[in-house]
């Protein structure tokens, strides 16, 4: 991997375009030739040494940012489509998508929402019914795919918005936020209040009294406080980041806010700059990091995962957490690791073990069928509704990297590093997955022949050619 060549043909024209430079002026600037650029930029030759250096020289651009960004997202989640039994015999080469996605990302994207309206419309055969009886269940994107979505392809860092949750609270230093937010509500003509409610939040606006529910968790509590703020202080700054957006219906666009409100509540919670230092001081102890900044283990694990600021990135992390039907609730991914858009995580995660063991962190190592090594860290979640007979919410997380970030992070200690049996075999998707030999396999893999023998049975029903 380390010797493959860079195609960055879309950043470099992203770049350039941003810039409001031509091809000339742009090609002069990085000292090559105008023939050249424009053939870096079409993707007809990798982009040079020279031209990396230059870009970051003469325009201070983080070049990690050629090799990292869209380009794995939009492969990881075609192979995925294409997986669909619809294509049939009709799957491209992988290469031919690592093409599209480099060359063509537009395409690409238009691709995967005409195979999610594809999807939702076959679900809504399949309950007639409904579709029927009710005039407004009209062919539409899901809201809550497209906002996922969003946070997805924005690498799940908004830095407009980060930057004004830091800005926010940075009076408040590093003492308990928790008053310097009391004082701040009080200078907005706020009342805050307490009360034994099942409901996290309620704001008032003509009493402008901001009620929370006393069985929350004290960093819920903060963590809900800095959303109402955020919403109430921070209105023209969502909306013009939602302008950006375009998002097809009002619904996503009112989930999006709800989204901006709660990426710059764990913004503030934990101001990115002096997040980063103490996440790289502790070593990435999420126990540490949990009561220095008064948050919760998902909050930690979730901020690790938005430290992709340009110019001051962190550890690329994913991050994901599941119910316990393994169905995906939050997922983000700024490393290789991709996860499936549609059901659940590979079985063979440690994710899913997370449940057995109730306030115990899980290590793994394991390795993707493209060879990448990972650590993981999984651990339970649970919610308490905060009252005899009230629901719990189980869920479980997991938190990781490529192993070569292992030195940085103390879950790391005494792991084998060394031995490739150490490193248990994971995959995406099982339509995706490779692996032959996969224990848990639950249909058989898309690019591969199957042989049947009638008079011999293995692990599975079949063996893949």
């Amino acid at each position: 991997m380390a010797n493959r060549k860079l195609y960055a043909g879309a950043k470099l024209r992203e770049t350039r375009q941003r810039l409001g430079l031509t091809q000339k002026d742009f090609a002069t600037k990085l000292g090559v030739s105008l023939p050249y650029l424009n053939q870096m930029e079409n993707n007809n030759r990798p982009v040079s040494t020279t031209v990396v250096l230059s870009l970051a020289q003469e325009f201070g651009f983080d070049v990690t940012e050629l090799s990292t960004g869209d380009s794995e997202r939009l492969v990881s989640d075609m192979r995925e489509a294409m997986a669909d039994p619809v294509f049939a015999d009709a799957t491209p080469p992988l290469a031919d998508l690592r093409l599209t996605a480099s060359n063509a990302p537009a395409l690409a994207r238009a691709f995967l929402e005409l195979h999610r309206a594809y999807r939702q419309t076959h679900e809504r055969l399949a309950s007639l019914d409904e579709a029927l009886g009710r005039e407004e269940a009209r062919l539409q994107p899901s809201p809550w795919d497209e906002v996922r979505d969003f946070f997805h392809y924005c690498d799940n860092y908004i830095d407009a918005v980060d930057r004004a949750a830091e800005h926010m609270v940075a009076d408040a230093g590093t003492r308990p936020l928790a008053p310097y937010l009391t004082s701040l509500l009080e200078r907005m003509g706020i009342s805050l209040r307490r009360a034994d409610d099942p409901q996290l939040r309620h704001f008032d606006t003509t009493n402008r009294t901001l009620t929370l529910s006393s069985r929350a968790a004290p960093e819920t509590q903060t963590f809900q406080i800095l959303l109402q703020i955020a919403l109430l202080k921070q209105d023209k700054l969502f909306e013009a980041t939602l302008d950006l957006a375009r998002f097809r219906s009002d619904e996503a666009r009112a989930i999006a806010k709800i989204g901006l409100a709660n990426y710059f509540a764990g913004a503030a919670l934990m101001p990115y700059t002096r997040f980063l230092e103490a996440a790289q001081a502790e070593r990435h102890d999420l126990e540490r990091l949990s009561t220095r900044f008064s948050a919760s283990i998902e909050q930690v694990a979730h901020r690790l995962s938005t430290l992709q600021r340009p110019g001051a990135k962190g550890i690329p992390f994913f991050f994901v957490r599941v119910d316990q039907a393994g169905t995906i609730t939050k997922r983000h991914s700024a490393t290789r690791l991709q996860f499936a858009r549609f059901g659940g995580a590979c079985p063979l995660w440690n994710v899913h073990r997370a449940f057995e063991t109730p306030g115990r962190f899980l290590r793994q190592l394991a390795e993707t069928p493209d060879g990448v090594r990972y650590i993981s860290l999984a651990r339970d979640v649970s919610k308490p509704g905060g009252a005899y007979g009230a629901p719990t919410r189980r869920f479980a997380i997991a938190l990781g990297c490529e192993v070569r970030h292992a030195d940085s992070l103390v879950y790391a200690d005494n792991l084998d590093l060394t031995n490739p049996r150490a490193f248990e075999p994971i995959g995406i998707s099982c339509r995706i997955c490779e692996r032959t030999n996969c224990h848990q396999r639950s249909v058989p893999p898309l690019e591969r022949k199957l042989s049947i023998e009638p008079n011999a049975r293995g692990i599975l029903p079949y063996q893949v050619g």
